[in-house]
């Protein structure tokens, strides 16, 4: 009788990361709910979602900033216990947050040794500028190791963190939002440095609202919706961007429309306008700008670059060193908040906690401050709490604000429902002129495009829209010309129909070409 033998059983290899059954309850919030998710070695996984759809508390939970309640997180097979960040970054696990955590007056070099003691806890500078330079020669990272963070661009910066992570020996690095606030070629750069991670095994968690990125650089798109995970498809599966954010809402999404308008007369005018900073320079220098009735302009620019200073001048927070403000045909002399509310303008900061709102006053509080002293809201000093709250409550029910009455606690709100209150708040008065800094900065597609729909409303109805926004695909929808800005000056101004996405990262880098 002839022998037989078996064959020998064989096992997929076990994935570089695998999160299984995750669940974590804040309260009354479930905001994971036995969510599983895969990653592979040299896999770039794009991982998305509606804002409050869990995936943010999932990667803090990969990181060890939070304890799951329940579930597993094993790498390469052997199962981890992460109780905080220190654990995360031993098992190869590093992420680079929206916002950084660098020491500015630290140079480049002393910013990676910073905990990371060579032998006999001395600080091995000499070892830390070879493997800077491995990293550098091995992902394209290059950076000078003796330049002082305050010196870096905004780029730079996010370039140091992602070295940091892998200075560290990062296996599994995880994005969030990392093209928010660069230029397109800055993005380019930084997906060749993706690229070449993902050569070299690193698997990657690639966080975004932009779907467009999401398709060019994942493998896989994983999608989460109210703290499950709904979907993991291939790259090559999804056909559109529409049918992704479908996917993210769980339901079926209609774009806003730009109907071709006339524009009007212009409503705004900075006729060579300079404002100077606490140093006592020039933040806004000899700067001109008309925005038309029935029209909406983009400006656009690298972060820091006098973006915020232009809001905070046509808001009245600021004021003018030289030159002349003027709505609609009248001059504005010694403004001020309230002057430039009265005059028509309403200011949608890019700070909604803070500058905009304040998370620890009640909603009804927040949305009536720069409102307050006006009839129905007062008089005679006496606030009526009635006009408050019939106000605040038919602003909730108007703008779909996701909130149990006037009196909810404002820092409790989603990012996106913070920005429905503030379009809410400022929109109230018809104003003629909308200045709105980062209006979708952080939003899920659902909370963009309703504040898309509201500011070609405004348009509509022949208001002036100012979008400052460093988002270009926001841009070049819904706006009619797009202004770039670089050190506090216009350097150009294009329609959108005859501006590129090449020809405005070109002007954002310095290199004025458009007249």
């Amino acid at each position: 009788m002839p022998q037989v033998t078996a064959e020998p059983e064989t096992r997929a290899p076990a994935p570089l990361l695998a999160m299984r059954g995750i669940s974590k309850r804040f309260g009354p919030v479930q905001a994971n709910r036995g969510v599983d998710l895969a990653l592979g070695h040299g896999e770039v996984l794009g991982l998305l979602g509606e804002n409050g759809a869990g995936k943010t508390t999932l990667m803090n939970i990969l990181f060890g900033m939070y304890a799951p309640d329940a579930g597993s997180i094993s790498v390469e097979g052997r199962r981890l216990d992460i109780r905080g960040p220190a654990d995360a970054l031993a098992a190869g696990i590093g992420m680079v947050h929206q916002h950084f955590h660098l020491v500015p007056r630290h140079t480049v070099l002393e910013n990676l040794m910073v905990g990371r003691p060579g032998r006999g806890g001395r600080l091995d500078e000499e070892g830390a500028r070879e493997r800077l330079a491995q990293i550098a020669g091995r992902y394209g990272l290059h950076l000078d190791p003796d330049r002082p963070v305050s010196s870096l661009a905004v780029g730079e910066e996010q370039r140091l963190e992602i070295i940091k992570a892998l200075f560290r020996g990062a296996r599994i690095l995880i994005l969030d939002e990392p093209t928010s606030v660069l230029t397109p070629q800055e993005t380019e750069g930084l997906f060749d440095a993706v690229r070449a991670m993902a050569k070299a095994g690193v698997g990657i968690v690639f966080i975004s609202h932009k779907l467009n990125e999401v398709r060019a650089i994942t493998d896989r798109v994983a999608v989460m919706r109210q703290g499950e995970m709904v979907a993991t498809i291939a790259n090559d599966e999804t056909t559109t961007n529409r049918g992704l954010a479908e996917l993210m809402c769980g339901r079926e999404l209609t774009p806003p429309v730009k109907e071709t308008t006339a524009p009007g007369p212009p409503l705004l005018v900075l006729d060579r306008v300079s404002v100077r900073g606490g140093t006592g320079r020039p933040v806004l220098a000899d700067l001109s700008l008309e925005v038309r009735g029935g029209e909406i302009l983009g400006i656009a620019g690298v972060s820091g670059n006098g973006q915020r200073e232009l809001a905070e001048l046509v808001a009245g927070v600021l004021q003018p060193s030289a030159g002349a403000i003027l709505v609609d045909g009248r001059p504005v002399t010694r403004a001020d908040p309230q002057t430039m509310r009265r005059h028509g303008v309403a200011h949608i900061p890019e700070d909604r906690i803070g500058a905009g709102l304040f998370s620890a006053l009640p909603l009804s509080d927040s949305m009536i401050l720069p409102l307050i002293r006006g009839k129905p809201f007062s008089r005679f000093g006496m606030l009526s709490r009635k006009a408050i709250d019939a106000f605040v409550t038919e602003q909730i029910g108007r703008y779909d604000i996701k909130a149990t009455g006037p009196e909810v606690r404002t820092g409790t709100l989603s990012g996106g429902n913070l920005q429905k209150a503030l379009l809410a708040r400022e929109l109230a008065g018809d104003p003629l002129v909308v200045v709105a800094a980062q209006p979708t900065r952080g939003l899920d597609v659902s909370a963009q495009e309703f504040v898309h729909r509201r500011f070609l409303d405004l348009r509509a109805r022949g208001r002036a829209v100012v979008v400052i926004s460093e988002d270009l695909e926001e841009l070049f929808q819904i706006t009619d010309r797009i202004a770039v800005m670089y050190e506090g000056r216009i350097i150009g101004i294009l329609p959108t129909p005859e501006a590129t996405v090449s020809r405005i990262g070109l002007l954002m880098t310095g290199i004025a070409e458009a007249a």
